[in-house]
């Protein structure tokens, strides 16, 4: 069968771009979207959390909370993104080869900055370089998981405080004066509508980190980037059984539908949970409702 698809004289066109298009990297470049799902999948939900871990310090009475909440909101906001992404990574990869190397390898007396180097113990090393590739593509995800959770985590924080404080201050009175605590207004009270408030500034957010998962390919994961380029750049028979001339134009127009698809569904889905979140709410969109209902 490889034979007969790497042999011109055997085959017709479309033949020939159905092999070329079956071939292991062309499957891993299939394989690479749902890395980018899965990706998404991960993240959306762990940047709510840091983000609602965030706008709740941030409007802590407690003074020292409350700062921390709103540095790591400040803090974040004001790093681009690809400066942050790179920093944070190194940084995370050699704290976590650190503390390793500090219980494998306690006997070691040599420094481990060494000018530009960072140099610790073979069995100090994330992952170990005898570890399966599947491994060190997993190490290498879960730290993109981390930085973008992080990184999108300020970015909704920062959201769902400006939702917190939008709720009407009356509720919240109202609530105390009915005897509820602290805790039972901000969780029965607060939370609830502050979500209506907060999905405007987050479905944005949503769209922001789905244009931000090339980002990956900056930090060493094979995602969808990295296989157009790779698979899309001029090849020679000399390298490959598939010469072809400069591709890259058209496996980005794939990238370029994929993206444009996704974002449009994206799009739908978000206006529906808006209007069934602003149902009877008296927001803008509530209001929008109740006047299209009414004509």
């Amino acid at each position: 069968m490889i034979s007969f698809c790497t042999d011109p004289d055997t085959l017709g066109q479309f033949q020939w771009l159905a092999c070329y298009l079956t071939t292991g990297k062309h499957m891993a470049f299939y394989y690479s979207f749902g890395t980018v799902l899965l990706l998404l999948a991960i993240t959306a939900p762990a940047a709510l959390l840091f983000g609602f871990a965030g706008a709740s310090a941030a409007r802590s009475s407690f003074t020292p909370v409350s700062w921390l909440g709103k540095i790591y909101i400040a803090i974040v906001r004001g790093v681009p993104d690809i400066a942050f992404f790179l920093f944070f990574v190194i940084a995370l990869d050699q704290g976590i080869e650190w503390l390793r190397h500090q219980v494998k390898c306690p006997d070691w007396d040599e420094p481990i900055r060494q000018g530009n180097d960072f140099v610790v113990c073979t069995a100090a090393k994330m992952p170990l370089g005898n570890a399966a590739q599947w491994i060190h593509e997993v190490y290498g995800f879960t730290l993109a998981v981390v930085t973008f959770a992080i990184v999108f985590g300020a970015f909704a924080a920062n959201v769902m405080f400006g939702a917190m404080r939008t709720v009407p201050r009356a509720q919240l009175e109202t609530a105390e004066a009915y005897g509820m605590t602290p805790r039972q207004t901000f969780w029965r009270i607060l939370v609830p509508q502050m979500w209506v408030y907060a999905l405007p500034g987050l479905g944005n957010l949503w769209m922001v980190l789905i244009k931000a998962t090339p980002l990956l390919f900056l930090l060493g994961v094979e995602d969808i980037v990295y296989w157009a380029r790779e698979l899309g750049g001029a090849k020679t028979a000399r390298f490959t059984d598939y010469p072809h001339p400069d591709w890259r134009l058209w496996y980005f127009l794939v990238l370029l539908i994929f993206y444009l698809g996704f974002t449009k569904v994206s799009e739908v889905f978000l206006d529906r949970i808006m209007r069934k979140l602003t149902h009877g709410q008296a927001t803008a969109g509530g209001e929008a409702q109740r006047k299209g209902a009414a004509a």
